[in-house]
């Protein structure tokens, strides 16, 4: 007597199409949230490159403050990013023996460092970029670095280091100044110097006549760019989308049509 139920191939290719099925939605769900979380990621960063604008606009037309001051800032002690840009004035004295020199630092296609020198107050050790000043087609040769020597004052804008990817962790053992440098590292400068650095850098105003070249922007990219890469990644996300709904559905319907247009001529 023949059974009404499915043959146990049958049974198994409809497995079979049920898992392709499953796969087929998995992957398509999370490279379209993979694209879509990339848009909403740029176009935060727009917001954030805006008020930042914003912010040191505002603070453009603000008489330089002391260090003391900035750090009784309110917030100051639960957020630094309330100081961020805020222009500071410093009477410190530098030590013209202690260079740091941050490699890779182009400018206008040429290759440099950029160079930082302790500060020291009579409360507080802070880390000073002086500007850039170009290096040599010589890897091994260090430019010469006219240093800052003495007491000194001087204006500049608070800014606070973004930690960027390190391919290998920096280790100062064999210390010699000036010191050559792949990323500014507060805490392990504290311990080269004997002393403890504050949670910042200070960059020199542009007006200043002392140290180098100084072309450092706050703003690297603007937040027009970070748009235009969110309105990117959500038309791949909305392409992908299409893409694969064709995949799924549009291949399989034009694939029935020209069997049945080849089943007609056959006939």
């Amino acid at each position: 007597m023949p059974s009404s139920s499915p043959s146990i191939t049958e049974e198994q290719h409809l497995s079979s199409f049920n898992k392709l099925n499953l796969l087929w939605l998995v992957f398509t769900v999370l490279v379209f949230s993979a694209l879509v979380k990339l848009g909403f990621w740029q176009s935060a960063r727009a917001l954030e490159k805006e008020q930042r604008l914003a912010q040191i606009e505002k603070l453009s037309a603000q008489s330089p403050i002391s260090l003391d001051q900035v750090l009784t800032l309110p917030n100051t002690g639960d957020s630094l990013a309330e100081i961020n840009d805020f222009p500071v004035y410093i009477e410190g004295e530098f030590n013209k023996n202690k260079v740091f020199l941050l490699d890779n630092q182009v400018n206008k296609g040429r290759l440099g460092y950029r160079v930082y020198q302790v500060a020291v107050t009579s409360k507080y050790a802070v880390l000073i970029s002086l500007g850039w000043v170009q290096g040599s087609i010589n890897r091994q040769e260090l430019p010469v670095v006219a240093a800052l020597n003495g007491k000194q004052k001087f204006q500049g804008n608070i800014r606070l280091i973004e930690v960027g990817i390190l391919l290998q962790e920096q280790v100062f053992t064999e210390v010699n100044w000036p010191l050559r440098v792949q990323q500014i590292e507060l805490d392990k400068f504290s311990t080269l110097i004997n002393r403890k650095l504050l949670p910042f850098v200070v960059y020199l105003d542009k007006n200043e006549v002392l140290g180098f070249e100084k072309n450092w922007q706050p703003i690297v990219m603007p937040p027009e760019k970070h748009r235009a890469y969110a309105f990117q990644w959500f038309s791949l996300a909305t392409a992908w989308l299409l893409l694969m709904f064709w995949a799924k559905f549009g291949a399989k319907t034009l694939k029935q049509e020209i069997n049945n247009k080849n089943n007609i001529k056959a006939k």
